[in-house]
């Protein structure tokens, strides 16, 4: 008998999802929003009804769509009706509207596939489902009915530089290195399995965001593996930072070995596949794991194969060749486990880049390393002038 009931435990027991794969990140949320109803007008007196109140979502920082699903999951989220106009007041007040807020990054599509729109800044706002308008003359005084549809929520994270690699590349050991998140690190395949965003943070309080996504595999571009999952987010990103295993890349058994020179290659066949675009996004190649014995002789290999790529490509095979080549600003060695100089030298250095694109995207942006240098000194004049 107490077999019996330990095995029924055990069964029980075994039915339970293990933590890893219960969800903490959702980057797809699908609602039904309803626009209200405005209010019937007053013939004898001309009254007009109240507007339908409207559904709209709002930016907010800290919000995430974890919370949106669980407050609205199976619901229609609706807006209040317009009041009706009365002899005691001749204009009817206009419906509630309904604030659904929304992390940044969020682009909104109608059921048809139509953007609605995006939000990229805090209190940023898009519209729904609109209210319907009250009743009038024009419309003999009957209020009209609001819109009423089906969303998607879509979430592209926003960051300032975007981990790119193949699974086990050592892009959540980088992240846990270079930021103060804390992702799961393990030593085998696929596990980051949900995006993780860290901030960078430097002594003088700047910050840059990182962002670490699921790892690609090849077939990404046609939603092979995590594909479009994680290939959605890159778009939103400033910098690609590539990460290549220094020892190459084997999926499974049933997979060819590729080396480092191959695997970078592949990831930038597969963005090409996916959107050509993301090529022209400035980009760095860390090769990391050159802790290990042998290792300066092939990132010497691959910064030589970058400097002449195109006589490069005729030796590869076929399936990770790509047609364009993404140029890369900088390659650098790291160890991402042992959390050394080049780790200090990477953030520098990706510091410098995203200055660098800053003033080139707008010419009047003063440099912040620049700033804090003038503050210094300006802080340094007024104390000599005291004195």
């Amino acid at each position: 008998m107490v077999f019996i009931f330990r095995t029924l435990f055990a069964a029980k027991e075994l039915k339970k999802p293990r933590n890893y794969l219960r969800s903490k990140f959702l980057d797809s949320v699908r609602l039904h929003v309803k626009g209200g109803t405005g209010g019937t007008g007053l013939p004898k007196f001309g009254g007009l009804g109240g507007q339908g109140g409207c559904v709209y979502c709002v930016g907010k920082e800290d919000a995430n769509l974890k919370t949106v699903m669980g407050r609205h999951r199976g619901k229609t989220v609706s807006a209040g009706h317009g009041e009706d106009s009365r002899k005691t007041k001749i204009v009817g007040n206009p419906g509630s509207d309904v604030r659904i807020e929304v992390p940044l990054g969020v682009t909104v599509y109608r059921e048809d596939g139509k953007v609605l729109g995006s939000i990229d800044k805090e209190g940023e706002t898009v519209i729904l489902a609109r209210g319907g308008p009250g009743g009038t003359e024009e419309s003999n005084f009957l209020g009209r009915f609001g819109q009423a549809h089906h969303i998607r929520l879509d979430l592209k994270l926003i960051a300032d530089i975007g981990l790119v690699g193949f699974p086990n590349a050592g892009k959540s050991s980088l992240l846990k290195a270079i930021s103060r998140a804390q992702p799961k690190i393990a030593n085998y395949p696929f596990t980051t399995i949900k995006p993780n965003k860290g901030i960078i943070s430097y002594k003088d309080l700047r910050q840059i965001s990182i962002a670490d996504l699921p790892g690609l595999i090849e077939g990404a571009h046609i939603n092979v593996g995590l594909g479009h999952s994680f290939l959605k987010h890159v778009e939103r990103t400033k910098i690609l930072l590539f990460i290549a295993d220094v020892q190459g890349f084997q999926l499974s058994p049933k997979h060819p070995m590729r080396s480092c020179l191959e695997t970078v290659l592949l990831l930038n066949k597969e963005l090409e596949l996916y959107d050509s675009e993301l090529l022209q996004k400035p980009a760095i190649l860390a090769v990391n794991k050159m802790d290990l014995p042998g290792t300066e002789d092939t990132l010497q290999h691959i910064k030589e194969a970058f400097r002449d790529i195109n006589s490069v490509l005729d030796t590869m095979p076929e399936e990770v060749r790509p047609e364009n080549v993404i140029c890369f600003n900088d390659i650098i060695g790291i160890s991402a486990l042992t959390k050394g100089q080049s780790i200090e030298d990477l953030k520098q250095l990706l510091r410098k880049r995203l200055d660098d694109l800053a003033e080139e995207t707008d010419p009047n942006i003063v440099h912040p390393s620049k700033l804090f240098r003038q503050s210094k000194a300006l802080v340094r004049e007024r104390g000599s002038k005291v004195t």
